[in-house]
């Protein structure tokens, strides 16, 4: 049902399709959700709710694919395009400028036209840039087909975040939240094994690497239009107002949303800059991006120097390559089932350690990424099997998926109402240097050796270890000066109070 309210003691109508509560001065009608009604995204079933939520993680998961696959096929790319190995980097780096910049402007969109109707035109229009990749000319069309990429699929796969919001409580989010990470951290490994044995194939190479995703992301967009439902409640209010003044004749029929409502320009603007400020004046958003973006740009630079470093070092072939970004998977999904624990600690010491209690685990992931990115760098020689460095990569990966797991979580406990632009900021800085790593890390161990040269990034992460042990001992106490963080707890104190 559909309740409409307007004043504390108001005239109540009945009509065959809702209840009307009615103010007495008769100038709107306030439409919203009656408790438990199952219009309401956070009340639909719990079958729904999953449906939702893994339609979602599937564009992520495609998302993540294309973005490291693409890097599988430079060898054929070099060779029928007749473009340099740079060149073809500056492909795998453009695509992380679209996932990081266009999201600043197209996330405002979800506020005009609802989630759904963004997944479908980013489901859509990301076929259309693998499409337009696979037949390319020339290297200049892979690299405009790329950046375009990355803004498509940034659209879909950042409004992930915001629908497991919409349809899960708080204390639900932890598992959808870490499932979504294992979508999106696991699919960097699983495309370049697929991309692998493609590229292997003489028949086939780079171009059908693109078709592969063509397929999969074609057969996605049907299962959004099939499967997906709208999960922003301002959207769904909105609309049921618009169907009762047609209903009706009367105009007086409002959700809050269409009250409130800014122009699009507004929140462009204000998406465009919020997450900027944030990332300028707040020391927890600061902290957190130099972490993510360090360690997100040194799993692309790793995606660079696995297949060279393997070649070289032990004679692999394309395809045994490929194989080994199966410990991307493998790392992956050891951090997903120590998530598991990570919620066990939160849940028992969210009450004295409030929203640091998510720090524990990422604590130890700080001294796993180093410990990983040594073994790695150390062991990949000739007289050493293997699985040496393959372990090495698996720890590393381990300590990513954390890290990249407690990134949405802590920001979004810490931020409330300003979480998606403490998000977006962070992501803004990730993706930056996820696209710059890959441009100069082939000089780089060039010059210094893949031994050297990922041994000075296991130096910077190392002197990196602190930053969460920083926020677990001095967290609240940094929060307690940000103006930031002053301002969302005045809100809360204030609603607790109105709720007493």
């Amino acid at each position: 049902m559909t309740a409409i309210q307007e004043s504390e003691k108001p005239d109540i109508v009945s009509t065959p399709s809702s209840t009307i509560h009615v103010a007495e001065d008769n100038d709107k009608f306030l439409v919203t959700f009656e408790e438990y009604d199952e219009r309401d995204p956070i009340n639909f079933s719990y079958r729904t709710k999953w449906t939702v939520t893994l339609v979602a993680c599937a564009f992520a998961a495609i998302v993540g694919a294309a973005s490291s696959s693409f890097s599988m096929g430079y060898q054929s790319m070099m060779r029928d395009l007749n473009c340099t190995q740079f060149q073809a980097t500056v492909g795998l780096s453009m695509w992380s400028l679209g996932f990081g910049f266009v999201p600043l402007i197209t996330s405002s969109f979800t506020e005009e036209f609802g989630r759904l109707h963004i997944y479908i035109v980013s489901s859509f229009g990301f076929m259309l840039t693998e499409m337009m990749i696979a037949l390319s000319p020339n290297i200049q069309t892979v690299m405009l087909g790329r950046l375009l990429g990355g803004a498509f699929g940034s659209t879909g796969a950042t409004l992930v975040g915001g629908s497991v919001a919409d349809i899960w409580q708080p204390h639900e989010r932890g598992q959808p939240m870490a499932f979504f990470a294992l979508a999106c951290v696991a699919a960097q490994g699983l495309g370049p094994v697929i991309a692998g044995v493609i590229e292997a194939d003489p028949r086939l190479g780079w171009r059908w690497i693109q078709w592969v995703h063509v397929m999969f992301t074609g057969a996605y967009f049907i299962s959004v239009v099939l499967l997906m439902k709208e999960t922003r409640a301002t959207i769904v209010l909105t609309r049921l107002a618009r169907k009762k003044r047609k209903e009706t004749g009367d105009n007086r029929y409002r959700a809050q949303a269409e009250i409130e409502k800014e122009s699009l320009i507004t929140l462009i603007k204000i998406s465009c800059t919020r997450p900027i400020y944030l990332l300028a004046t707040e020391p927890i958003v600061q902290s957190f991006s130099l972490w993510v973006g360090f360690t997100w740009g040194v799993v692309f630079a790793l995606v660079e120097s696995v297949s060279p470093e393997f070649q070289a070092v032990y004679g692999f072939d394309i395809q045994n390559t490929g194989f080994m970004f199966s410990t991307i998977i493998l790392g992956s999904f050891i951090g997903y089932f120590a998530n598991m624990y990570q919620e066990k600690l939160y849940q028992k010491y969210y009450p004295r350690k409030r929203q640091e209690a998510r720090l524990y685990l990422p604590c130890i992931a700080a001294t796993l990424l180093p410990i990983g990115m040594f073994i790695y760098a150390w062991t990949a020689r000739p007289e050493v099997p293997w699985i040496a460095p393959a372990i090495g990569l698996t720890i590393f990966m381990s300590g990513a998926f954390v890290i990249y797991m407690v990134v949405f979580l802590y920001l979004a406990d810490c931020y409330g109402t300003y979480a998606s632009s403490a998000i977006a900021g962070q992501s803004l800085c990730r993706n930056f240097a996820a696209g710059a790593f890959p441009l100069f890390t082939t000089q780089m161990f060039a010059r210094l050796t893949y031994k050297w040269g990922l041994t000075l990034f296991a130096c910077v992460g190392v002197a990196l270890v602190p930053i969460p042990w920083v926020l677990f001992f001095y967290g609240s106490k940094i929060r307690a000066r940000s103006k930031v963080s002053r301002r969302i707890l005045d809100d809360e104190e204030l609603r607790a109070k109105m709720g007493k």
